[in-house]
């Protein structure tokens, strides 16, 4: 269903005037126990969005009608999409992993927060809801709420598969989709959130149904966790274009710009001190380290030098004071022999 987090700005089997779509054009791993590059991904709805260094990015519901969300800017035309992550506990929670376009094609993982040890997969072209055959619930040895799995998304042009931790468990053959006319074939790009099947406030008893139940909030938060994504964009392309196309959303008439897009290039700049570091050529990193240890080694000389240049300066000082001592005796034995001083206790006789 995913119905919070579907939507279109601009479909193009309505109207001539949606923009281009920037490609991603190549394969980028993204890491989301960083930050969350805003430049790659929008954040959207209401709701609790953070990242942590365990857990990667969290996706938390607090209270009736939120729905957090993130998207990528970027398009992929056909691609494999990766995602590991933990879905979240609770009656009526969503947790989504899916490929949308903008004339309504997409591709779904959806696990039901009431209903461990199963995930659901589901698929629309053109938005088409009119049946509701094209789901599938699979069964699996593990609840996905009790930890990190990898679920998978293969989108070719003549079929698409679905695998759990690299088995797969459902294929869609393109002429099984009404002979190819409800088949997703159009750029899409990665949503991932949460949402409440069961708040009813917001969705008819259907939803509620579908989603196990109506949700106790009080039970709140809710929260779906995403280590990384790994997306994987089939087309190399700078950006995809909706000019020509017509109301068929055919694959064949998606214009295919060629170039390297802006957001493969962001991807694969590093970032940070260590990103930096790591994006280093092998000699490079080899004179960093060298410069490391000649800075160190420059250092203990110095501290060595320092120590013993204060030791001889004390050594000095020791003498001196030495030999004043011994000035100050020989003078003083020398007054006490011109006074008749004996240094012995008690008087002389007269």
């Amino acid at each position: 269903m995913t119905m919070a987090q579907t939507h279109t700005d601009c479909n193009p089997l309505n109207r001539t005037d949606c923009p281009s779509m920037e490609a991603l054009g190549g394969n980028v791993t993204f890491n989301f126990n960083d930050t969350i590059d805003n430049a790659i991904w929008m954040q959207q709805n209401a709701g609790e969005m953070g990242q942590d260094d365990e857990d990667g990015a969290y996706f938390t519901i607090l209270k009736s009608g939120q729905s957090p969300m993130v998207q990528s800017k970027f398009y992929m035309f056909f691609g494999r999409v990766s995602i590991i992550m933990q879905a979240a506990n609770g009656t009526g929670i969503i947790s989504s992993a899916i490929l949308q376009s903008e004339d309504l094609d997409e591709i779904d993982w959806e696990f039901k927060g009431g209903k461990s040890n199963f995930v659901y997969s589901n698929y629309y072209g053109k938005g088409d809801n009119t049946t509701n055959d094209r789901g599938e619930d699979h069964q699996l040895d593990f609840a996905p709420q009790n930890g990190y799995h990898n679920y998978t998304i293969d989108w070719q042009k003549n079929q698409t598969r679905w695998y759990v931790d690299d088995k797969q468990v459902r294929e869609l053959k393109f002429a099984d989709a009404m002979g190819g006319k409800r088949y997703p074939q159009t750029p899409m790009n990665i949503r991932l959130g949460i949402w409440s099947g069961g708040d009813k406030s917001g969705n008819n008893q259907g939803t509620v149904d579908w989603a196990g139940g109506e949700t106790d909030f009080s039970k709140a938060p809710f929260t779906m966790n995403v280590r990384q994504v790994y997306a994987h964009d089939y087309t190399s392309a700078k950006e995809y274009s909706w000019e020509g196309m017509d109301g068929s959303g055919d694959w064949e008439k998606v214009k295919v710009v060629a170039g390297t897009s802006d957001t493969l290039k962001d991807a694969e700049s590093p970032h940070g001190i260590k990103d930096r570091y790591n994006a280093l050529s092998k000699t490079a990193k080899i004179a960093i380290a060298c410069s490391v240890l000649g800075f160190v080694v420059l250092c203990a000389l110095g501290a060595l030098f320092y120590f013993i240049r204060q030791r001889r300066a004390g050594r000095r000082e020791f003498l001196a004071h030495q030999a004043a001592e011994q000035r100050e005796n020989a003078e003083l034995l020398e007054y006490k022999q011109q006074t008749g001083i004996t240094g012995k206790p008690g008087y002389n006789r007269i």
